[in-house]
C-alpha cells in the first residue's frame, strides 16, 4: 500500500518532518537552555548563601574574640579604678582595630554601665531591660549569645548585640559583657552583591527574627519570619537548601538558597527573582523561535512550491502518457481501418494480400496445405439496379456478417472483401475437402437468410463459391496460382447456375451434393 502512495505524498511528509524537526529541536534547545539557566542560578545562589554565611560567621567571630578578652580581664582584674581605666583603653583600641565593631560594653548585675569603648560614659543609662541582659540573667551558659537587633542607646543606630555572661568567683551572676556590630557593615557588604534588580539577600536568627535584608528597609529589622515559606523550609532542612518561595515583603517569586552559620545561631539567604532570571531566556527564546519559525515557514513555502512543481510534472507526464495511449489507440484504429473494409467490416484487399503472402510462405516452410475460397454474390448488379445501391450495401453487410459467423476463428484464417461483391476466405492448414465444407456452410447460411432478390432466378440472395487448395512448393508455386485456381472454380460455379460451390476438379450441378460434412 505504501508503494502505491504518490511521490507528492512522500515529498509533503518529508517537508513536514523537516519543518517540525526544526521547531522541535529549537523547542528542545530552548527548554534545555532554561533548565541550564535555572540550574546555574541555583548553584550561584547556593554559593552566594555560603559566602554570606561565612562572612557573617567571621564577622561575629571577630567581635566574639574581642568580647572574650574583655570577659577574661574583667573577671581576673576586677572593676577597680585602675583596672577599668586599662579596660577602657583596651576597648577603644579593639573597636579601632575591628572594623565591624560599633562598641564594647560592660554592665554590672543591675544593668548599670561599668565601662565601655565610648570616649565618655553616661552612668545614668541602664540596659537591664535588653533581651540579651535578661537572657544571661536567666541562663548560666558562658558561651556567646547573639541577640535580636536593637537601636543603640549610645549612637541611635541599629546594631547586632553579641554578649557573654560575667560571673563572680562563686559562679553567681555578675553582669554582661557586650559587643555591638554595626548593621551598616552588613548592609554595605550585602549591597555590594549583584543579585539583579529584583533579587534579595538577608540575615536572620534561627529563631526567625530578621536581622537585615537588602533591598534595605529599616522598618523590617527585627521583624518575624516565622510564618514565611523560607523559614519553614529552613526549619525542615536544618542546615541548607534551595527552593522557590514567594517573598513576604513583595510577593515576588524568588529562587532562595539559605545556609546556617557554622558557629552562631543565624542563617543567611540569597534570592534571585525567577521572572528576572527568565527575562533574558524569554527574549532569546522568542527571538530565536521567531527566526526558526520564519525559516520553517520559508522551507514549507518552498517545499510546497516544489511539491506543486512535482504535481505539475506528474500531471504533465500523466497527460503525456494519456496522449501517447490515445495516439497508440488512434494508430491502432487507423492501422485497423487501413486493413479493414469500411463497408463490410471484413479485412480489405491490402490486408488480404499481406496475409496471403505470409501464409503462403509459412505453408512452403511447413509443407502444409493452404486453401482459398472465392465468393461472389449472385446477380448483385441486378440487385443494385432493382433495389438501389444503399440496399446493395446493406446486402453486402448482411452477407459479410453471415460469413464472419460461420467461418473458422483460427489464427491465420481470414475473410476479406476482395473487390466489389467478391469476398475471399483464406484457410491455412486446410485441404480441399475441408475448404469445400467451409464454403458449403457459408453458402447455406447465406441462403438461409432468405434475403429477397426478385432479379435472381432463385428469388433470394445467394452466393457462388470457388474453392482451391494446394501444398505450395518452393521455387515453383506462387500465391497468384492459388487465386487463379479459385477464380476458375468460381467461374465454373456461376456457369453452372450459381448458388453452388465448385473446385477446379469438382463442381456438382446440384447444391444438395455438397451437403456432406467435411473436416478441416
Amino acid at each position: 500500500m505504501l508503494k502505491r502512495l504518490p511521490v507528492t505524498f512522500w515529498a509533503t511528509v518529508f517537508v513536514a518532518i523537516v519543518c517540525l524537526s526544526l521547531v522541535a529541536i529549537d523547542g528542545w534547545r530552548s527548554l534545555n537552555a532554561r533548565t541550564e539557566l535555572l540550574a546555574s542560578a541555583e548553584r550561584a545562589t547556593a554559593n552566594l548563601a555560603r559566602s554570606m554565611a561565612q562572612h557573617a560567621d567571621d564577622t561575629i567571630k571577630a567581635a566574639d574574640i574581642s568580647l572574650a578578652d574583655v570577659v577574661e580581664r574583667i573577671e581576673v582584674d576586677g572593676t577597680g579604678p585602675q583596672a577599668l581605666a586599662r579596660m577602657h583603653a583596651l576597648m577603644e583600641e579593639q573597636v579601632r582595630q575591628v572594623e565591624q565593631l560599633q562598641g564594647l560594653f560592660v554592665y554590672d548585675a543591675t544593668g548599670r554601665w561599668v565601662v565601655n569603648s565610648r570616649p565618655t560614659m553616661n552612668l545614668g543609662l541602664n540596659n537591664a531591660d535588653r533581651e540579651y541582659f535578661v537572657y544571661h540573667l536567666n541562663n548560666t551558659d558562658r558561651g556567646a549569645h547573639v541577640g535580636v537587633p536593637v537601636v543603640s542607646r549610645s549612637t541611635g543606630k541599629w546594631v547586632l548585640p553579641v554578649s557573654r555572661r560575667l560571673n563572680h568567683k562563686d559562679g553567681s551572676f555578675a553582669g554582661v559583657a557586650l559587643a555591638t556590630i554595626d548593621m551598616e557593615y552588613f548592609r554595605e557588604f550585602y549591597e555590594s552583591l549583584d543579585v539583579g534588580k529584583r533579587g534579595a539577600v538577608g540575615l536572620a536568627l534561627n529563631s526567625g527574627v530578621l536581622v537585615l535584608r537588602v533591598p534595605y528597609d529599616g522598618k523590617r529589622i527585627g521583624a518575624s519570619l516565622v510564618n514565611t515559606p523560607l523559614y519553614h523550609a529552613f526549619v525542615r532542612s536544618g542546615d541548607a537548601g534551595t527552593g522557590y518561595f514567594p517573598s513576604s515583603q513583595d510577593d515576588e517569586l524568588r529562587l532562595n538558597s539559605y545556609r546556617a552559620l557554622d558557629r552562631y545561631p543565624l542563617f543567611a539567604s540569597a534570592a534571585l527573582s525567577r521572572e528576572e532570571l527568565l527575562e533574558v531566556w524569554w527574549r532569546d527564546t522568542l527571538l530565536h523561535s521567531f527566526g526558526v519559525l520564519v525559516l520553517a515557514g520559508l522551507l514549507a513555502l518552498f517545499g510546497r512550491r516544489l511539491i506543486r512543481q512535482i504535481e505539475l510534472r506528474l500531471q504533465a507526464e500523466k497527460e503525456l502518457m494519456q496522449a501517447r495511449d490515445a495516439l497508440a489507440s488512434l494508430n491502432e484504429t487507423l492501422e485497423k481501418l487501413a486493413l479493414q473494409d469500411g463497408l463490410t467490416g471484413l479485412a480489405n484487399r491490402r490486408q488480404f494480400d499481406v496475409t496471403l503472402g505470409n501464409e503462403f510462405n509459412r505453408a512452403i516452410r511447413g509443407g502444409t496445405s493452404l486453401a482459398f475460397i472465392m465468393i461472389d454474390v449472385d446477380c448483385f448488379k441486378q440487385y443494385n439496379d432493382m433495389y438501389g445501391h444503399a440496399a446493395g450495401d446493406d446486402c453486402l453487410r448482411a452477407v459479410s456478417k453471415t460469413i464472419r459467423m460461420v467461418t473458422p476463428k483460427r489464427p491465420g484464417d481470414l475473410a476479406a472483401r476482395y473487390g466489389g461483391e467478391e469476398i475471399g476466405i483464406l484457410l491455412p492448414n486446410t485441404d480441399l475437402p475441408g475448404a469445400m465444407a467451409v464454403a458449403e456452410r457459408v453458402r447455406r447460411a447465406v441462403a438461409d437468410m432468405l434475403f429477397p432478390h426478385a432479379a435472381s432466378p432463385h428469388g433470394m440472395v445467394t452466393i457462388s463459391a470457388g474453392v482451391a487448395a494446394m501444398t505450395p512448393q518452393r521455387g515453383g508455386d506462387t500465391p497468384a496460382m492459388l487465386m487463379e485456381m479459385a477464380d476458375k472454380a468460381l467461374y465454373a460455379a456461376k456457369s453452372m447456375g450459381r448458388n453452388r460451390v465448385c473446385s477446379e476438379n469438382d463442381c456438382g450441378h446440384d447444391p444438395e451434393r455438397h451437403q456432406t460434412d467435411y473436416h478441416i
